[in-house]
């Protein structure tokens, strides 16, 4: 085909697709058609791609494609077959071509390109599920494009390009059951086949999936499985798409087949953010996140902050045993801990985790130590949260109120509280007070030494919930400290002055004068 002007390409194209579909005799048009597609100009390729969606959509409705098995293409054409079976299966190898090199443009350097190219494989997907082009094994069937969706997929995944914007695009089909589910199938084996026997995969590659996999959210319950991009006359219960239990079992492989290799340290807090309300409660069994989970609790810092909520589910509603568990949350109260990005979501933990009235007084005694000593360097805004904290400890445990009342307490040269002992047993905070608290009660923010003047009073019975305090930040102290409203003026002279030097009769007047 002659290369002209964008206009001149779209006409053209538009004659040959006219000829193959009124006649069999031109056939061989597609092969101009097709050649377009890999043409280097993109207004040229977005005009073929739109061609060949009108072009096998319709061969695909006519049922002019070869279904079953597709044989190779030269013995049929040199065979003794029939010219229909002969055109048939010539016709399916180019619509295989033409799927193939549709899936190449997913990564072409125009956006444009790549959602148009995404649009027509999803047009072919839904097409041949309503036509299929293999031959059901036995009556009612289940049949879904698994090849040509699972190379939809391996294209989304690319280890070259960041398609998180065309994956956002894809979003959309997820909102239909048998889209999710096979997608899901086809992430699973996709991840397989990449990593198998390469031991270092691209990031890109990583960033990807995470981004496919984060976009997947099932239904919470059988009946909401019932919207079909691929429609059916009738639904059968024999299909496992139909089922919820199913779409949880292959949830459940995608994300154990993502989990299990050696991910770097910004991708595990990007899965351990969405851990607790996207993954755990779609699991068929969530104790399987167990060890993904306790090793990313004990890599310490802001990754074992974000385990604890998952962590919390598993031990509360799964029955996990984790030994030393508060431990090792005594140990991730650092000065750090006001400062990271998920403070609210710790403290809120922290509080479920030390809601027991079971715990052992020492234990309680040692967090608020803990906390109280790290106070004398928190900012305000993290102080107005703490504070209430520690004072809900005691109230919860009367048996630690005797770290504010111990009139004959420890001089601060003889705190007998070890800050540097790992084992919240051995650190005797039981045997100290909180004369930090003491000390916050001359901080220069008056909320603050407000706040930590409760300790002096008795503690009544109802705990101050923390909640509205976890997400307060320095910005909105202050302007919370802008709106207050300052005292009335003072009144300074009775009798209001006239002039400069005020009233004739005044003393000033009398011996200065202006000039």
């Amino acid at each position: 085909m002659e290369r002209g002007g964008p206009g001149d390409t779209r006409r053209a194209l538009g004659r040959l697709l006219e000829a193959v579909l009124a006649s069999r005799g031109e056939a061989n048009a597609v092969f101009d058609i097709l050649a377009v597609l890999q043409s280097e100009d993109q207004e040229q390729i977005q005009d073929a791609v739109r061609a060949c969606s009108r072009l096998f959509g319709a061969l695909l409705e006519r049922g002019e494609l070869f279904v079953g098995q597709l044989p190779p293409e030269k013995p049929v054409m040199e065979g003794s077959q029939g010219a229909t079976r002969k055109y048939k299966v010539w016709m399916r190898h180019r619509y295989q071509s033409c799927c193939n090199r549709l899936v190449e443009l997913l990564a072409h350097s125009s956006f444009q390109v790549q959602e148009l190219a995404l649009s027509t494989l999803m047009k072919f997907v839904q097409l041949e599920g309503t036509h299929p082009l293999e031959k059901p094994k036995w009556e009612g069937n289940y049949l879904f494009p698994r090849q040509l969706f699972k190379s939809v997929v391996r294209g989304l995944l690319s280890q070259e390009e960041d398609h998180s914007l065309l994956l956002s695009q894809f979003r959309e089909y997820l909102e239909h059951d048998d889209i999710r589910y096979h997608t899901m199938q086809a992430a699973a084996d996709t991840m397989a086949r990449v990593t198998d026997g390469h031991p270092e995969v691209p990031l890109i590659f990583w960033d990807n999936a995470f981004t496919l996999l984060a976009a997947v959210s099932l239904p919470r319950q059988d009946s909401d499985v019932s919207s079909f991009y691929v429609k059916h006359a009738q639904l059968s219960d024999k299909w496992k798409v139909t089922h919820l239990r199913e779409h949880r079992k292959a949830f459940q492989l995608m994300w154990l087949g993502f989990l299990k290799h050696k991910l770097p340290l910004s991708l595990c807090k990007k899965v351990l953010v969405i851990m607790h309300d996207s993954i755990l409660p779609h699991l068929a069994q969530p104790s399987l996140m167990i060890d993904f989970l306790t090793r990313a609790y004990d890599i310490g810092g802001a990754v074992s902050l974000l385990a604890l909520n998952g962590l919390f589910i598993l031990i509360h509603k799964h029955n996990l045993e984790y030994p030393n568990f508060y431990r090792k949350l005594y140990g991730l109260l650092d000065p750090s801990v006001f400062h990271v990005k998920y403070r609210a979501r710790f403290f809120h933990l922290a509080d479920l985790f030390l809601s027991s009235s079971h715990l052992p007084a020492y234990l309680v005694a040692a967090f608020a130590k803990r906390l109280s000593r790290l106070a004398l360097t928190a900012p305000p805004e993290a102080l107005l949260m703490v504070l209430p904290f520690i004072c809900n400890l005691l109230r919860r445990h009367p048996a630690c109120r005797v770290l504010v009342h111990r009139p004959g307490g420890p001089e601060l040269d003889t705190d007998p509280y070890d800050a540097g002992e790992e084992d919240p047993a051995k650190s005797r905070a039981l045997e100290s007070c909180l004369w930090e608290l003491q000390a916050l009660q001359r901080h220069y923010h008056p909320e603050v030494s407000k706040a930590a003047g409760v300790i002096s009073q008795a503690l009544c019975l109802p705990e101050v919930s923390i909640a509205p305090l976890l997400e307060l930040t320095a910005f909105e102290m202050f302007e919370r400290d802008l709106r207050k409203k300052g005292p009335e003026a003072v009144p300074l002279e009775f009798i209001p002055a006239q002039g400069l030097l005020g009233r004739r009769d005044d003393l000033c007047a009398q011996h200065f004068t202006l000039s």
